[in-house]
């Protein structure tokens, strides 16, 4: 590499886009190809990013495989950025594998990273701590450990871990600040203020608050029987039982445990639960049977009892009873959470991220669109969508994970 690129890459990695890009912007050799992709990128012409970077693998040739993985990685973050998450991974595993072997462990360390960041986006958590397990932080440069520890942080505050998130999102300011890249300053001090923003509403025997992320995991530690809106399970004394894949029961459950210590009358549920505007004995027959299953399904945290006009929640060992809701009501909330991190989401990738039908994900789309919450550019497979004003709360924390089959 000449002095004129190394300047280049030096400027671009200190997040001076327009220096870096003047060093190489009329060269045409692979190097400046890929530094040029690099520049586009941080500018957010994601289409010519890509192009260039391709334009520099095959400039390089199959000789130059260590620098073909780079520019394979430079396309897979570029991909990542504009919430194009179906990228293979086995492609960047590949790349990655072949960096560490030729001793490019700062690179090979920085395509892990993607990948991690990628999982937390589509909540696998799980896996997103395994990659960051089979990293080595001090291989990283500086950017890459910053990036690293935010999506330490970000895994933290999905699991509720405040401490672990605080920890996290410390390193990674000491490790942006050195850096000097503003970029990564403002994601750390976005990320921190996301921390500390209200995330779910708490109520409780009629009376409503806001919680934090740090007050929902105290909720959630305490003694009290929690309903838990924003995740869809129950849970007390540390014990959870997940209804993700049961509404109708977790329906009943919300409805109950809205009106403890009171009772909820069997009309009022079946309205509520079955959306039937006229009710019959079919639907008193179906309340009964359903209450039957959350009965079992319960069994050890809380009992329904049948009262002389419907059914009250009764919690074991004389707890309390606290509902968990989103910040805001919306029948979209999840499409809405992801659109609210400020980037552009594609269809496809909003589908990925929530488990769930490309259709549903258009269809809760275009209700947003009409409601003036979301808007779309671009067309095709280029097509983006944004939140139209971002919420002041990081809804995405507290969208539950993928459920597991069986």
């Amino acid at each position: 590499m000449d002095a004129l690129t190394a300047a280049a890459a030096q400027a671009l990695a200190a997040g001076d886009t327009i220096g870096g890009l003047k060093r190489v912007a009329l060269r045409d050799d692979a190097p400046a190809l890929a530094l040029r992709g690099i520049a586009m990128a941080q500018l957010g012409d994601w289409q010519r990013a890509r192009e260039l970077l391709r334009a520099a693998a095959r400039t390089f040739g199959k000789a130059a495989a260590v620098s073909r993985a780079r520019c394979l990685i430079a396309e897979v973050e570029i991909a990542l950025v504009s919430r194009d998450l179906t990228w293979p991974g086995d492609r960047l595993n590949a790349a990655r594998d072949l960096l560490f072997a030729r001793g490019d462990l700062a690179n090979a360390g920085h395509a892990g990273y993607l990948e991690a960041r990628r999982c937390l986006l589509i909540g696998r958590l799980d896996a997103a701590e395994a990659v960051l397990t089979s990293i080595e932080p001090s291989q990283l440069r500086l950017a890459s450990r910053t990036g690293y520890w935010l999506v330490t942080a970000g895994v933290a505050m999905r699991r509720l871990d405040i401490t672990r998130a605080n920890e996290a999102l410390r390193v990674a300011a000491t490790m942006a600040s050195t850096a000097r890249n503003p970029m990564l300053m403002a994601e750390v001090q976005r990320t921190q203020e996301f921390l500390h923003a209200p995330a779910a509403r708490l109520l409780v025997e009629g009376r409503e608050s806001v919680l934090r992320l740090a007050d929902v995991a105290e909720m959630l530690r305490g003694p009290g029987l929690v309903v838990d809106a924003c995740r869809n399970h129950v849970s007390l004394h540390g014990e959870v039982i997940p209804l993700g894949r049961r509404p109708v029961l977790f329906a009943i459950a919300r409805a109950l445990a809205e009106a403890w210590p009171e009772d909820r009358s069997r009309d009022v549920l079946i309205s509520h639960v079955f959306r039937a505007t006229h009710q019959d004995g079919s639907h008193r027959a179906r309340l009964r049977v359903e209450i039957g299953r959350l009965r079992r399904t319960l069994n050890g945290l809380a009992d329904v009892k049948a009262t002389p006009r419907g059914y009250r929640l009764v919690p074991h060992d004389d707890a309390g009873i606290a509902v968990l809701t989103p910040p805001i009501d919306d029948d979209n909330l999840a499409v809405l959470a992801l659109l609210a991190d400020g980037e552009a989401w594609s269809s496809s990738a909003l589908a990925l991220a929530l488990d769930t039908s490309p259709r549903s994900v258009q269809r809760a789309l275009q209700q947003l669109a009409a409601a003036g919450k979301a808007e779309s550019f671009g067309s095709g497979r280029a097509c983006r969508w944004i939140a139209r004003s971002l919420p002041g709360f990081p809804t995405t924390l507290l969208l539950p994970p993928p459920i597991p089959d069986g």
